[in-house]
């Protein structure tokens, strides 16, 4: 299967792309351009919420297709972003208490996709992810995903603390990755649960982690000191499934 992102150029475009609702990852406008054309789209894209990056015209000449992008060009997810209430919906259908898995500013599209892919494996109900600092949907996390993507919804929110505040109020307890937590094999990790895994070189930040109700870690014998984002996910994905199935 074939996985394109797409790349939309030219101001009329790009204004009609935001207008229509389709979901914009990013928006790139020429750095110092002030006309009124240009202004509209910027305000389109804070309405959305869209990260605006401000660059100079060799950047967006080099991401160009077309050469004529009348300096703003949008980057456009390779696949519909769900809501999370999409996610507790779909473990209602299954008859299954909420497994769901949030992302805490996962960089590497490569780790998104492979995460994507274990997560459906091992049976989680969705994912969440944050609009900023972080990949989203690209064709390259699609392709890595191995297919897996077309099965499991993945939410995007502004803000991560905030929705698991809610979600707490669904019933979701969260347990944390981190290095210095209890040994996953002691933890109960059982029940309506999400899991949160953090970025690939800082982990989870502050203020996630203090809304985690335990820490977990993962035992390692090795002399590095800690895993892959994705490997991680993957290790304590599937003691959650041990956990509920055996």
């Amino acid at each position: 299967m074939r996985y394109e992102e797409l790349t939309i150029e030219g101001r009329n475009a790009v204004l009609e792309a935001f207008r229509s609702g389709k979901t914009i990852d990013r928006l790139l406008v020429l750095d110092g351009c002030k006309d009124g054309p240009v202004q509209t789209i910027i305000r389109e894209a804070k309405k959305h919420d869209t990260v605006i990056s401000f660059v100079k015209k060799e950047r967006l000449d080099q991401i160009s297709v077309t050469g004529k992008h009348q300096g703003v060009i949008a980057k456009a997810a390779a696949y519909t972003y769900a809501e999370v209430s999409d996610i507790l919906n779909f473990a209602k259908e299954k008859n299954e208490p909420p497994f769901i898995l949030i992302l805490d500013g996962i960089e590497d599209p490569h780790n998104l996709g492979a995460i994507i892919r274990t997560a459906h494996q091992a049976g989680a109900h969705g994912i969440i992810i944050p609009k900023r600092r972080a990949v989203g949907l690209t064709a390259v996390a699609a392709k890595t995903s191995a297919g897996a993507i077309n099965y499991l919804p993945v939410a995007k929110v502004t803000n991560i603390k905030n929705t698991m505040q809610e979600l707490k109020k669904e019933g979701l307890w969260f347990a944390c990755a981190d290095m210095d937590g209890e040994v996953m094999y002691k933890a109960n990790l059982t029940g309506p649960i999400g899991l949160v895994i953090g970025n690939e070189g800082e982990g989870v930040s502050r203020l996630v982690r203090e809304n985690c109700d335990i820490r977990v870690s993962i035992p390692m014998k090795g002399k590095i000191d800690s895993l892959n984002a994705s490997v991680a996910a993957g290790i304590l994905s599937y003691e959650i499934v041990r956990q509920r199935d055996f």
